[in-house]
């Protein structure tokens, strides 16, 4: 039974029963308006709002819903994870099946997707080879230090907003292939911040994590980094529009002020300060997306 501290998951579960509720829980239901914003912002970039309807829902139920939300829950199906994870506070004991459920999700979102243009099939079913490879033994890259970055760098930085473009159908243009390249390098700054409150739940599995292998300073060092590329892609992609790159400044002041504070204070943080610092990452995120939106309309 949900305690009194998530009345909204008391509610839902009152819907459809505790046996279920878990399993719904286990796709983070809270990921999707960030996942969904950064796959639309794909999609509004290629026709703005000549976007049409359909098309874009069966888009998002497949990449969005199925597809992210079986990724995060074959997850969690091996992780086992009994402390707070990524938009999952309290986490519920992963349910017996949940690793079937998640499998089954992941394989409707093949199906489905091949109602769609082939480079969104294509683009949705490496996410999906990504996602198990990225979680399952043997391989299970996330445990492997480096590979753990570069499939989410891919996975989410990369191809969420590509597979919203590619969703219309039109040819991809060299402003959104540096912008989504320029995605790939911020996951490169997000992705420390969803592992250092989790450091402890990590070694106790056994995982070598990036933050594990080199340490939370270097981590947020490499972050910093990562982010001066990213804008750096994002800088070419407006240029090819012919754009003035101003309204950029915004996004960089965003991320400097939450990475600059926590290189400097980082050793005598809390992990619930450190998970707070990885969901002002995720707001300095969205103002890059908005960023992005005003600057490459079409």
């Amino acid at each position: 039974m949900t305690d009194g501290r998530f009345p909204v998951r008391r509610y839902f579960e009152g819907l459809i029963g505790t046996q279920v509720m878990p399993y719904l829980l286990h796709l983070r239901p809270l990921e999707w308006p960030i996942m969904t914003a950064h796959f639309l912002l794909g999609s509004l970039l290629a026709c703005g709002w000549g976007l049409r309807a359909r098309p874009a829902l069966l888009g998002w139920l497949v990449f969005v819903v199925l597809m992210n939300g079986g990724t995060l829950a074959i997850n969690s199906a091996f992780d086992q994870d009994q402390g707070d994870i990524g938009y999952l506070k309290a986490p519920p004991k992963p349910p017996e099946h949940l690793g079937a459920f998640a499998s089954l999700l992941l394989g409707a979102s093949v199906v489905i997707s091949l109602l769609l243009p082939l480079p969104f099939i294509l683009i949705n079913l490496a996410c999906v080879v990504m996602s198990v490879l990225y979680s399952v033994p043997p391989v299970r890259l996330k445990a492997r230090a480096g590979w753990d970055l570069l499939i989410n760098c891919v996975g989410f930085g990369l191809l969420t907003p590509l597979a919203g473009w590619a969703l219309t159908g039109r040819p991809f243009t060299r402003a959104v292939l540096f912008a989504s390249l320029g995605f790939a390098f911020l996951f490169a700054t997000l992705y420390p911040m969803t592992q250092i409150y989790q450091v402890a739940e990590d070694s106790r599995r056994g995982d070598r994590t990036l933050v594990i292998q080199v340490g939370v300073g270097r981590s947020l060092a490499l972050a910093l980094v990562a982010a001066i590329l990213a804008h750096g892609c994002f800088l070419a992609g407006v240029m090819a529009m012919g754009r003035s790159p101003l309204p950029l400044g915004l996004s960089v002041l965003c991320w400097a002020a939450v990475l600059l504070p926590w290189l400097r204070g980082w050793r005598t943080w809390t992990d619930r300060q450190h998970e707070a610092g990885m969901y002002w990452g995720l707001g300095a995120w969205a103002v890059t997306d908005l960023s992005l939106l005003a600057l490459l309309w079409p």
